[in-house]
């Protein structure tokens, strides 16, 4: 077994070892380890850490503001929690859930703050994506973010979360719901928003939009509302685009990065190039659940998950 595996596998980490057995073993939802490793996830390591920290009342920091302070607040909490493949069966997440299908939908059918008159894209793309995975793909206000996405994409097939006519790779939130959603699930608008959207990303080969953007070469957990080139190949690919030639640099990009069968966890957001027009307000608090310089088991698990479909294909 590949040595990378076989560190996946420690059970430190219940969340790793449960996808790890899943994604990179094609072992089945009833296989004993892996329906010992899914039992553990609340229990121990990061997704227990997070839960300690829950609020009785089902939020973390503040309930004035689920999405603030960035990033201690209860929406980037829930989308780690999302990630590390908790759902509505467990009490403390269908509460945490049920807080935001209470607030943050709004009359255009996108999800926004409490303050908002209107859906907002990056928080309707996270939250639609966390909520499917998290078990809520058939509400009805899911259903209308889905739609909302597609009704807000770009002429070009992208998004973008400011005032603009043409999309930017950073706004990969929608792509990422979409490929949350089992296909069967898919309508026919939604299909035609992931082929335009998908070809948007092909196009620049996930990386070119002006000059060189440094933060896009680095990888980067919890991902929050970022995007790297790592985040583009683990969306596209999940699309189901695996084969496609303009994906060459982007993979390349990946395998280069590789140490001893390890890949590194760059940076932890917010990490902004000094040049960005986008500059982020304190106070924030970063949310990080391995230590930046050194190998990570959350970033070699996706990238060992990202080759292995483009191998299967």
């Amino acid at each position: 077994m590949d040595k990378a595996i076989t560190w996946l596998l420690d059970e430190k980490q219940p969340s790793v070892r449960y996808y790890a057995l899943k994604d990179l073993l094609d072992r089945p939802d009833n296989d004993p380890d892996v329906k010992e490793a899914y039992n553990m996830i609340p229990k121990k390591g990061w997704a227990a850490s997070i839960l300690k920290e829950q609020l009785p009342d089902g939020y973390w920091a503040s309930n004035q503001s689920l999405y603030r302070p960035k990033y201690s607040g209860t929406n980037w909490k829930l989308i780690v929690l999302s990630d590390l493949g908790l759902t509505s069966k467990d009490p403390r997440v269908r509460k945490t859930c049920e807080f935001f299908l209470k607030t943050y939908p709004k009359p255009d059918g996108g999800f926004g703050g409490p303050k908002a008159e209107g859906g907002h894209f990056c928080i309707t793309g996270n939250l639609g994506r966390v909520l499917i995975k998290l078990g809520y793909s058939e509400n009805r206000h899911v259903k209308n973010a889905l739609n909302w996405l597609v009704e807000h994409q770009k002429e070009d097939g992208g998004w973008h979360c400011f005032n603009s006519k043409k999309g930017t790779l950073d706004c990969w939130e929608a792509l990422s719901a979409f490929a949350a959603l089992p296909k069967q699930k898919w309508t026919k608008s939604i299909k035609n928003s992931v082929e335009h959207g998908a070809e948007f990303f092909l196009q620049r080969e996930l990386h070119k939009e002006g000059k060189r953007y440094e933060p896009w070469f680095r990888f980067h957990y919890p991902i929050h509302y970022y995007y790297d080139i790592l985040v583009g190949l683990d969306t596209i690919t999940a699309l189901g685009y695996t084969d496609d030639k303009r994906l060459a640099f982007a993979l390349k990009h990946l395998r280069k990065r590789r140490k001893e069968g390890k890949w590194i966890l760059d940076a932890i957001h917010p990490d902004i190039s000094p040049n960005d027009p986008y500059q982020l307000t304190p106070p924030f608090y970063r949310l990080a659940l391995e230590r930046a310089g050194r190998p990570s088991r959350w970033i070699t698990l996706i990238a060992l998950k990202v080759l292995k479909r483009v191998e299967d294909s």
